[in-house]
């Protein structure tokens, strides 16, 4: 059985691993796993309630708090993607651990999150505006990690490098 080009560059790329990086590897390799059976798990869970609301006819298009519930829910399954995204790229080597960018945009998902399935009487207008500032913060720094990354690769292409 031949094998695939895909196989023999992880074999030739885990040869030349430290211990640590190795274990870095499978920690990310066994993370990965783990977060995609709780996705699975989540999206079973979610399609069997969505089924029964619809079944039961409680998912009514003119109430907000069904939308809030299943949109909740959706946005759960997402962030966990999202996470699990960011571990595959370690695991792939394509990054040696997790970026900023990463874990702010999860950060940002989250808080959207929170938005979509808030209900604005239970929370005061402080509660919210802090919500509103934070993302509002997270959306700033974000902007200015993805414009500082772009400016690097900018740099690397033209081949000037980073001033040190």
């Amino acid at each position: 059985m031949q094998q695939g080009p895909d196989r023999e560059s992880f074999r030739k790329t885990w040869s030349m691993l430290g211990f640590y990086e190795r274990f870095e590897q499978l920690v990310a390799m066994i993370l990965t796993f783990i977060i995609a059976v709780v996705i699975v798990f989540s999206l079973g869970s979610l399609a069997e309630r969505v089924f029964t609301l619809l079944v039961l006819g409680a998912l009514d298009p003119i109430h907000p708090q069904s939308f809030q519930t299943v949109f909740g829910m959706i946005m759960t399954v997402l962030i966990a993607m999202e996470f699990k995204h960011s571990i595959l790229r370690v695991a792939a080597r394509r990054e040696s651990i997790i970026q900023v960018r990463t874990v702010l945009l999860i950060a940002i998902l989250a808080i959207s999150r929170k938005f979509i399935i808030l209900d604005a009487k239970e929370y005061s207008a402080a509660s919210i505006a802090a919500l509103a500032g934070s993302l509002l913060a997270l959306g700033v720094v974000y902007w200015m990690v993805r414009h500082s990354d772009r400016e690097d690769e900018a740099r690397e292409r033209s081949g000037t490098g980073r001033a040190e």
